[in-house]
């Protein structure tokens, strides 16, 4: 199960293959300045081990997301995630530094959001997002959420959560 092709870019699992591409995603300090540090090369290895599972268990999870022609963008994808102890399905989206601004998390994020609605028949969907990363939360508003609460009690003390219903 995957996202349908955006005008721009389409969507595929991730594989070990992917590492390189991860690493340096996950590494870069401006892609992860609202995350408690970036991600170690054995970080990444294990972010990608984690959405194999989540594709085993739930058939979807976040997935490598490239241009029509190939070049990694970044990731986008849902995953279950707890909010205040309660599970919420989430749109997530990280795109290389050198790529943001451009719509491509916007446009990502909207082929998820259209898969959990007309795909998985979700009746919500959530963005958990640093209160202070403002580009990830216009994000989630150009998508149609709109903030709900916050959720306290994770690896960052509070986080500001978006939602809507689907």
């Amino acid at each position: 199960m995957l996202p349908a092709p955006t005008m721009r870019l389409r969507f595929r699992e991730m594989t070990p293959d992917d590492l390189d591409d991860m690493a340096a995603l996950l590494g870069d300090p401006q892609v992860m300045a609202f995350y408690p540090a970036p991600k170690s090369r054995e970080d990444a290895a294990r972010w990608i081990a984690w959405n194999q599972e989540n594709y085993a268990e739930h058939g979807h999870g976040l997935w490598i997301v490239e241009t029509l022609d190939g070049d990694f963008v970044g990731d986008c994808g849902l995953t279950w995630q707890q909010v205040n102890g309660t599970p919420a399905l989430e749109v997530g989206y990280h795109v290389r530094a050198a790529l943001q601004g451009q719509g491509f998390a916007t446009e990502a994020a909207a082929a998820c959001r259209d898969l959990a609605r007309d795909v998985l028949h979700a009746s919500d969907l959530v963005a958990i997002i640093h209160p202070e990363n403002t580009a990830s939360e216009r994000v989630a508003r150009k998508l149609g959420m709109e903030r709900r609460e916050d959720d306290r009690g994770g690896a960052i003390a509070v986080r500001t959560v978006l939602g809507m219903s689907l």
